[in-house]
């Protein structure tokens, strides 16, 4: 079965930062468009950050564009998520999520198709 294993997760002062790391096993991740979630307490799963199959293209939402990074390490097939800069607000836990279709990456949660089980960022005031 298909796994991704997310990691890196912790407690983190305002301003400080954290890189979350999402491995997979039993399959090649660059054959897939790589998302980045997350879920806060009462709130939905929203999308932060994807990095596209088809061309490498990212996309990050308006509330990480200039904090975070998303890159992908094909060798150890495991793609990142550099996070500078955190606010309370990025407190969340965070899922990556893989997409096998071969297309620009979005945002939508109902295109992927695998879920790891995500990991918990606190970003204390």
């Amino acid at each position: 079965q298909l796994q991704l294993v997310e990691s890196g997760g912790g407690l983190v002062h305002a301003g400080g930062s954290l890189r979350l790391s999402c491995a997979a096993s039993r399959f090649t991740l660059d054959y897939y468009s790589i998302g980045w979630f997350r879920q806060a307490p009462g709130k939905e799963r929203e999308g932060v950050s994807c990095i596209s199959s088809s061309d490498g293209s990212t996309y990050y939402a308006d509330s990480v564009k200039g904090r975070f990074t998303i890159s992908r390490d094909n060798a150890k097939n495991t793609v990142y998520l550099q996070m500078n800069s955190l606010k309370p607000e990025d407190t969340a836990v965070y899922y990556c999520a893989a997409d096998h279709g071969f297309r620009k990456c979005t945002p939508s949660r109902d295109l992927y198709d695998y879920w790891g089980q995500g990991t918990q960022v606190t970003v204390s005031s």
